[in-house]
């Protein structure tokens, strides 16, 4: 390892640390000697590099990711910009033609404000792809919509049961309709997919994510469901010793409907943290989906939604504690995706039991999305010191249609309530929960500062009250997230002694209007003071 110092000045450096600004920052070999003063930093004998005027910050933490499944996503048909049933078949007619050997057509992101008045039903896609099977993962992951070829395929029917916290979409007639709800879609068709994917498949697709992300200035990851087959593709690609970034895992824990087959998932987990704890891959915790989407009407509420509906959570009360508990008595971190005001309460209440149990001790259990919750439960939060882990890009006024006719009331005003995390003193951690939304922090940054929408800036803002100021967002994407996954110690900030992961922009987001994020082109990214 070439350990000469290397002195960056003539730029100007966010830091997200104690130490502020800088004009000038020394590393030496992987890890930052020196952030400060150009003067100061003359005095070190270093090789010279000149920033020329660019913006440079810490790297950024995606606190909640989806890596295999994010490089998946970017072969898929894209749905997300389709406007209307026509324009979602033209689509998957022309996907249909140009690979004709595929033996099923896979796609991603389709919105439910795309079919208008019309549900999505199989008919609609058969009409177009009739001879092969067809899944197309809805924005939000949590529903899958395929054709009839498809159902034969995973051998669905009028006769086959729903899947336990799923639902399988039906006519009025009892015949399935083509859509698939929660664990119909994350585990029964997820599942299924996952037998027909290569190892080299994966492989390439967790390359693709890594390039993704380190083009965009991105140094750090948290996966937020890891699977064996993931696992796997991760620890193939670590063979060499590291990997193109820094990845922290948690382990999805699947309800079986028996709690000592779920506590032996937790096992599984704690086993997999004790091998895996080294810098560049890390099996921090357990991952646990407490309920389902607004845009599905799965969410666990307080009060029903606007069609009446009132689901329950996918993980109640009884079937979570012990599995936290067990988690926090292993050491794990505890990730709750948790997006309904009712979900929230559950998972907190699982919290308490797990203190009450075990003891106190810097634990760093964190909630996932927090959509909608409680200000009573905002307070418990930070109360019991745990991480409010959030995703600006899911509140882009340009897929809010749904999600805000849903709920259909005033709980759609206090939608992804950032300031109330910090106000009441819990840390916020902002990720991208990618291939749901899009992975790019700078657009993410914008919608953070402003409410606005990255995808078309015209709208009008979404509760623009809730919009933060850009020194805070920016710390909540690097230095929070890196503390999220208990990684504060080693990146996340510019200051001695921690990992050389930084950012350089060519384009200073602090001196320009808020928009200067949607333009902002990140020149190099460096991962323990290495450049691609």
């Amino acid at each position: 390892m070439d350990l000469t110092p290397v002195h960056y000045r003539g730029g100007r450096i966010f830091t997200a640390s104690p130490c502020g600004w800088a004009e000038s920052m020394v590393v030496r070999g992987e890890t930052i000697e020196y952030v400060g003063s150009t003067a100061d930093a003359d005095r070190i004998d270093a090789r010279v590099v000149d920033l020329d005027g660019a913006f440079v910050l810490p790297g950024f933490v995606d606190a909640h990711t989806h890596l295999v499944s994010m490089g998946e996503a970017l072969d898929q048909v894209d749905l997300f910009p389709a406007t209307s049933p026509e324009d979602i078949q033209h689509r998957l007619a022309r996907a249909a033609a140009n690979d004709p050997a595929a033996p099923r057509i896979l796609g991603r992101s389709w919105l439910f404000d795309a079919l208008g008045d019309r549900a999505p039903d199989r008919q609609l896609i058969d009409a177009v792809v009739p001879d092969r099977p067809v899944y197309l993962a809805a924005n939000d992951v949590h529903s899958a919509w395929v054709n009839s070829a498809a159902l034969r395929e995973l051998g669905i029917d009028r006769d086959t049961p729903d899947p336990l916290d799923g639902r399988i979409g039906r006519d009025a007639t009892g015949e399935p309709d083509g859509m698939l709800y929660e664990t119909a879609a994350l585990q029964l068709m997820r599942h299924f997919l996952d037998e027909q994917t290569s190892d080299a498949d994966r492989d390439r697709a967790l390359k693709s994510a890594f390039a993704q992300y380190r083009a965009d200035g991105v140094t750090t990851a948290v996966d937020m469901a890891l699977n064996e087959v993931d696992l796997a593709a991760l620890e193939r690609a670590l063979e060499g010793g590291r990997l193109p970034m820094r990845v922290a895992g948690h382990w999805l824990i699947e309800r079986t409907g028996n709690t000592q087959d779920d506590l032996r998932q937790v096992e599984r987990a704690a086993e997999l943290s004790a091998r895996l704890s080294g810098p560049w891959l890390r099996v921090a915790g357990i991952k646990v989906m407490v309920d389902g989407v607004i845009d599905t009407c799965t969410a666990a509420m307080k009060k029903p939604f606007a069609d009446g509906s009132h689901p329950g959570p996918l993980w109640p009360l009884e079937a979570l504690s012990p599995v936290v508990a067990a988690a926090d008595a292993a050491g794990l971190q505890v990730a709750m995706h948790a997006i309904g005001d009712e979900a929230s309460d559950i998972a907190l209440s699982a919290l308490e039991h797990a203190i009450e149990t075990n003891g106190p001790r810097d634990r760093r259990h964190r909630l996932e999305h927090l959509e909608t919750v409680t200000p009573e439960n905002v307070r418990r939060l930070a109360r019991l010191g745990a991480v409010a882990s959030m995703q600006p890009v899911h509140a882009d006024p340009a897929i809010q249609e749904n999600w805000r006719a849903m709920l259909g009331d005033d709980r759609a005003r206090r939608g992804y309530p950032w300031p109330e995390m910090t106000a009441a003193g819990a840390v916020l951690a902002f990720g991208s929960d990618a291939p749901t939304a899009p992975h790019p922090p700078l657009p993410n940054m914008y919608i953070a500062t402003t409410r606005r929408s990255a995808l078309n800036p015209q709208l009008e803002p979404n509760l623009p009250e809730y919009a933060l100021p850009l020194a805070e967002a920016l710390g909540h994407g690097t230095r929070d997230a890196a503390y999220a996954c208990r990684w504060d110690g080693l990146t996340g900030q510019l200051a001695p002694g921690l990992a050389a992961d930084f950012a350089v922009l060519d384009v200073d987001p602090f001196a320009e209007e808020p928009d200067a994020l949607l333009r902002a082109q990140v020149r190099q990214t460096f991962v323990a003071g290495k450049s691609d």
